[in-house]
């Protein structure tokens, strides 16, 4: 079993690697889930390492399914900031939390204990479930914005690990991967997919809350 240390490293060196090579994912081969579909199912370790099926999260009320960016992102933080003052919100209308992300559990539960995350984190190192529910890697404009990104630059790279490494904004995993916020009712239909067009696509509190009184319809 590798330790934290070493599946940082690990993390670190495909964070690497995929800025090097750039994003591959960026078109849809197939027509994503939508909104009335049903939510794809998967199964993944939380961060004691039980296997957990997405569908106990929304067996008994509707459930919000966060797609995380990498750890290391600033608008995770960002994101997370905003997320914790609504999360009473979220529970008095009746829905529940359930985070992706990209990390083992081992490392997921690091992150999550020293940031105070109060929700499940469930782990997708392979991104499976982010393909399942037709989350794509975003472009250097979409995730950078007007950072002149070129494949190959060795050298910002390397600038921006060592920069950034033993912080809690350390890069790591995919840099390209886009999150997303989805609403599941308790008949397993989804009520709202929000993918993110670009970094900082925050759906507003109201929409979340929308789409859970929308899930009393489904």
């Amino acid at each position: 079993m590798p330790t934290i240390d070493q599946q940082h490293t690990a993390a670190e060196a495909e964070w690497f690697q995929a800025w090097l090579t750039g994003p591959s994912r960026t078109r849809y081969t197939t027509l994503p889930p939508q909104t009335g579909d049903a939510a794809p199912d998967i199964s993944l370790r939380d961060t004691s390492g039980t296997n957990r099926h997405l569908r106990e999260f929304w067996k008994t009320r509707p459930a919000i399914i966060l797609f995380m960016r990498h750890f290391g992102c600033s608008c995770l933080a960002a994101r997370w900031e905003t997320l914790k003052e609504d999360l009473l919100a979220f529970e008095q209308a009746g829905g529940q939390v359930v985070a992706i992300c990209q990390g083992e559990p081992e490392r997921a539960k690091a992150v999550a204990a020293r940031r105070g995350y109060p929700f499940p984190l469930l782990c997708d190192p392979d991104r499976r479930a982010y393909q399942l529910y037709g989350l794509l890697e975003g472009t250097p404009a979409q995730i950078l914005h007007d950072f002149a990104w070129k494949p190959g630059d060795r050298e910002t790279g390397e600038k921006l690990l060592s920069s950034r490494r033993g912080t809690e904004r350390a890069l790591v995993d995919n840099p390209w991967q886009l999150p997303g916020e989805f609403v599941v009712a308790i008949s397993g239909r989804l009520s709202l997919t929000h993918r993110y067009q670009y970094c900082e696509d925050f759906p507003p509190k109201t929409v979340l809350l929308g789409a859970i009184a929308a899930t009393k319809k489904a």
